[in-house]
């Protein structure tokens, strides 16, 4: 499996670059947060990212934002 380290997605306008996360504008309303495979500690960026960290982050982020949506509103639309 490769390593997601940055995204490229021309279609959509490139906002940010954070220590794991890429941020783009899908339209007025909406962002498209991509959570890469890349590695941070201590405020710094590893050089080798982690196979399937992003896709990990997602579903534990899916998670508890469906499990708590009865309690709390979320931003959360949709997952890709």
């Amino acid at each position: 499996m490769d390593a997601l380290h940055e995204s490229n997605l021309p279609s959509l306008k490139f906002l940010h670059r954070g220590k794991v996360r890429d941020l783009y504008e899908v339209d007025s309303e909406h962002l498209l947060i991509v959570q890469t495979d890349r590695l941070s500690a201590f405020d710094v960026i590893l050089p080798n990212p982690i196979p399937g960290k992003g896709e990990v982050l997602t579903a534990v982020s899916n998670f508890w934002f469906k499990r708590l949506a009865h309690i709390i509103p979320n931003h959360l639309t949709d997952i890709a």
